[in-house]
């Protein structure tokens, strides 16, 4: 079982984790999504525990016992954002490369991180495939089934949304675990651990920051249309087993940073000057 929660101090976040596993066995940094918590590992933890591997789990900004430093910082959930946090956890813990392991907004921290720091990634485990989102051509429509997979992205981004998941929080979380895993019978008892992650006074950084999401989408359509977007497979380049193909990776990293630093500025990340080539 991990040992008491801990937690160290980023430029922005005062970042709660779980630790498990030897203090000097291989960094192992598991990141969890949305609407879901640290306690998505738990049956994970132990085998890697096992393996001799160090496990550290945070809750991520806007869950559990997480907390902004200051109330000036934006409540943002941009993805550049998640990376950085990411980025900082490490450096607070003195971890100069690890496993990145995540899903959903873990999986896009870790595809982040990957992409700006490739140096501190010793291998990327990502549960909803290479998940660095598109911003610039966010606006393009779907096919009709998988906009309808969106309605709870829509609603959000409604005040009518805002207030609903405040009132509602549990309600609308529980019926997006039926739907997403339909043949997944979990318990009472399961929910309820994991719903103790959602009680944040920060509140929701996915809704709090609409306003800035969509002023970002008309800049980073903007700037994609003067500097260009990276296409599936320059963005599959990103990935730490394909650092082999080092041919092709040079350029695919630039138009890729660039297209991340419309996110950075927004938030205030900045990456190395090397990547903002």
């Amino acid at each position: 079982m991990p040992s008491p929660a801990r937690s160290v101090r980023t430029s922005s976040l005062e970042i709660v984790y779980d630790e498990s596993g030897p203090p000097s066995g291989t960094p192992v940094l598991l990141m969890h999504g949305w609407p879901y918590g640290p306690r998505a590992y738990d049956a994970v933890v132990p085998l890697l525990a096992e393996a001799g591997c160090r496990t550290i789990v945070p809750y991520l900004r806007g869950f559990g016992p997480t907390r902004f430093l200051s109330s000036e910082t934006p409540r943002s959930g941009q993805q550049a954002a998640l990376g950085d946090d990411l980025r900082q956890l490490m450096d607070a813990l003195d971890i100069r490369q690890a496993v990145l392991v995540g899903y959903d907004w873990g999986g896009r921290a870790a595809c982040i991180a990957a992409a700006l720091w490739p140096e501190r990634v010793r291998a990327l485990v990502t549960g909803n495939g290479y998940n660095i989102q598109d911003i610039a051509n966010s606006g393009t429509h779907a096919a009709a089934e998988q906009e309808l997979r969106y309605w709870y992205q829509y609603y959000f981004h409604l005040e009518r949304g805002r207030a609903g998941l405040q009132a509602n929080r549990r309600e609308i979380c529980r019926l997006l675990w039926r739907l997403w895993s339909p043949h997944w019978e979990f318990d009472e008892e399961t929910f309820r651990q994991t719903a103790a992650a959602w009680d944040n006074p920060a509140g929701d950084p996915g809704t709090d920051d609409r306003a800035a999401r969509r002023g970002e989408r008309r800049h980073a359509r903007h700037v994609g249309q003067a500097q260009g977007q990276v296409s599936p497979a320059g963005r599959a380049a990103h990935h730490p087993a394909g650092r082999a193909q080092s041919a092709g990776r040079g350029a695919a990293s630039r138009r890729r940073s660039r297209a991340l630093a419309v996110e950075n500025d927004a938030v205030g990340v900045r990456p190395p000057t090397s990547a903002r080539a």
